[in-house]
């Protein structure tokens, strides 16, 4: 992949439609903040089995001046929660499992009043949701993940309120337009009224009678009190790099901790795609997850992040060379879209937003056109647990975007769709990247590993891309590795993407090539302020 030239912006996302919505703002001289608001608003439309505005999302920006925020957009659960039995199942589908509140459009509004602080932001909401608007009212194709995910739940959708006639209307054939009239005027008075209108103004009461009518314990209140939280990013040194997560209640502190287990090891020693590499990469991972189940929110329980030294080297020295751990079996399932973007000035956003599983809750609510998100199924229900349920408390969340940071400025853009698969895919893609110098188009073609259950093989195997070759299997094999291979570019491997960006200001930047996305690239501006 060739670099691009200093002064060169770029997008990465799942769709098309969202790096085109995005690249417009660029091109008209918007911030990284503002193209990543106008991809947002046009994934929540273009990409509604993997998010929308009834989600959830996780921001990293930064800037080369050293400023670096986190925007936590996960909801809180409702205050008049039902008695769930201790120890028992939380509901994942239906009305019932829309237990906390929405949070990605909150993310959005804080997202613009930080550019409108620091960056010198110019756009509103209004300008910055008309490409979703448009997307939503006049249609679009469907995506070849959005038409596998709708066909996947043709047996359970059935049962979901408001969601056939929306997403799988009879008579709809493939290659029809997709349009979402319902959505658009949500959007639409959105960019009218507010971002906030979401939680505090007319579109909320909307909201909150359709939730009540579909069986979920949210209510006014419940919307009106959620907002993004703005938080410092944890940090670790990786690879001549400062390495940017979210804090809890995501899984930000797992994505650290195999990484710098893999630095301690000596990741860099390893020819990438190696039977040895991977071995690393897995062994780091099954470390890191037994920790996991520590994570919860902050606000409601006593949390360490665990990516002290001495936590490390305590991992590291439990990771062997010359044979696998048994895997843990902790296991979550869920679905994201990821984007990210740098602006001609360098700065930057890294971002992950989502409704949980795919098509989240599945339940539409009322006539607003929202589907609702289920990640209060992420609690446990054991009272003792840093993750039980409890009102007002956030869930643990999956999403992880990461920035790389050297010499204090923006060096990596990465993030993943993907749950338990975000912090092993990212154990590959960033050991490639930061560790092995490889270009975002390369690391991202890397032949990928998913320990555990999907949704389709209930097995605790070690999922392996056959493309890896034989050799390599057979040498994992050997190290007691239970393998069940899967196909080369597998969608299990998820939906990763990543821009990395040199000291001397060039760029180069790439989407998965297991899924719909791509990489827009914005030119750079001669000395007459025209694009080169």
């Amino acid at each position: 992949m060739t670099f691009r030239s200093p002064g060169t912006g770029a997008i990465i996302s799942p769709h098309h439609l969202a790096n085109r919505s995005g690249a417009r703002v660029l091109e008209e001289g918007g911030n990284a903040i503002e193209a990543a608001v106008a991809a947002s608003a046009a994934l929540a439309v273009v990409y509604p089995h993997f998010c929308g505005i009834g989600g959830e999302a996780i921001w990293i920006v930064a800037d080369r001046s050293g400023n670096a925020i986190c925007l936590m957009g996960v909801g809180q659960a409702a205050t008049a929660l039902p008695d769930f039995k201790p120890g028992g199942v939380l509901p994942t589908r239906g009305g019932g499992s829309a237990l906390t509140s929405a949070c990605a459009v909150d993310t959005w509004d804080a997202a613009l009043r930080w550019s409108w602080r620091h960056w010198d932001g110019r756009f509103e909401a209004k300008r910055l949701l008309e490409d979703a608007i448009a997307y939503a009212k006049d249609g679009f194709s469907r995506s070849g993940s959005q038409l596998f995910w709708t066909r996947f739940r043709c047996r359970e959708r059935d049962g979901w309120q408001g969601f056939a006639d929306r997403f799988a209307p009879e008579g709809l054939g493939d290659d029809d337009v997709f349009k979402q009239p319902e959505l658009a005027d949500s959007l639409r008075r959105l960019a009218d009224d507010g971002l906030r209108s979401f939680y505090d103004g007319p579109l909320s009461h909307e909201i909150a009678a359709g939730l009540a009518a579909m069986g979920s314990p949210l209510r006014p209140d419940d919307l009106a009190a959620t907002s993004a939280r703005q938080t410092i990013p944890l940090r670790k040194a990786f690879a001549g790099m400062e390495l940017l997560a979210p804090p809890p209640p995501s899984q930000g502190m797992t994505t650290l901790q195999i990484l710098s287990v893999l630095e301690a090891a000596g990741i860099a020693k390893h020819r990438p795609g190696s039977a040895l590499f991977y071995h690393l990469c897995i062994e780091a991972v099954k470390q890191a997850f037994l920790e996991r189940d520590r994570i919860a929110d902050p606000d409601c329980a006593k949390i360490e992040t665990y990516i002290d030294d001495a936590t490390i080297d305590r991992m590291a020295a439990a990771l062997s060379a010359e044979r696998a751990l048994a895997w843990p079996h902790l296991h979550r399932t869920a679905d994201t879209a990821f984007l990210a973007v740098a602006d001609r000035d360098g700065r930057t956003v890294s971002a992950l937003q989502s409704i949980y599983y795919d098509w989240g809750s599945g339940c539409v609510v009322g006539d607003t056109g929202i589907l609702w998100h289920n990640r209060g199924s992420a609690f446990s229900t054991s009272p003792d647990h840093p993750n039980a349920i409890a009102p007002r408390k956030r869930p643990f969340c999956t999403l992880n975007p990461g920035i790389g940071l050297r010499q204090g400025k923006p060096s990596i853009l990465y993030g993943t769709q993907g749950a338990d698969g975000q912090p092993q895919t990212l154990s590959v893609l960033v050991s490639a990247l930061a560790a092995c110098g490889m270009d975002p188009e390369s690391a991202l073609r890397m032949p990928r590993f998913l320990l555990g259950r999907t949704f389709s093989d209930s097995r605790d195997t070690l999922k392996f891309e056959v493309d890896v070759g034989e050799a390599t299997l057979a040498a994992l094999a050997d190290l007691e590795h239970d393998i069940t291979p899967i196909a080369p570019l597998s969608p299990l491997a998820g939906q990763a993407g990543a821009i990395v960006m040199t000291s001397e200001g060039h760029i180069a930047a790439a989407h998965d090539p297991r899924g719909d996305g791509g990489a827009v690239f914005v030119p750079a501006l001669d000395a007459t302020g025209g694009a080169e």
